[in-house]
């Protein structure tokens, strides 16, 4: 199972939405596009909210050992 990072190597902000695109292996300006489409349509609170939730819950990439690594 893949694990949910933010990237530290394409971001704007902090990094969610190129975590997601690595995940999901999309361009991370898709889904920053989506993003904004996102919130615009459903209000800023909710995905404001969602995205500063996951600015703070989500790893940095480097932060994540690799598969078989030992912290």
């Amino acid at each position: 199972m893949k694990r949910i990072y933010r990237s530290t190597h394409d971001r704007k902000v902090a990094g969610i939405c190129g975590g997601i695109g690595a995940i999901f292996n999309l361009d991370p300006t898709i889904v920053r596009l989506a993003l904004v489409f996102l919130t615009v349509a459903t209000g800023f609170v909710p995905f404001i909210a969602v995205y500063l939730v996951g600015w703070v819950i989500m790893p940095e990439d480097h932060e994540v050992p690799r598969e078989g690594e030992r912290t």
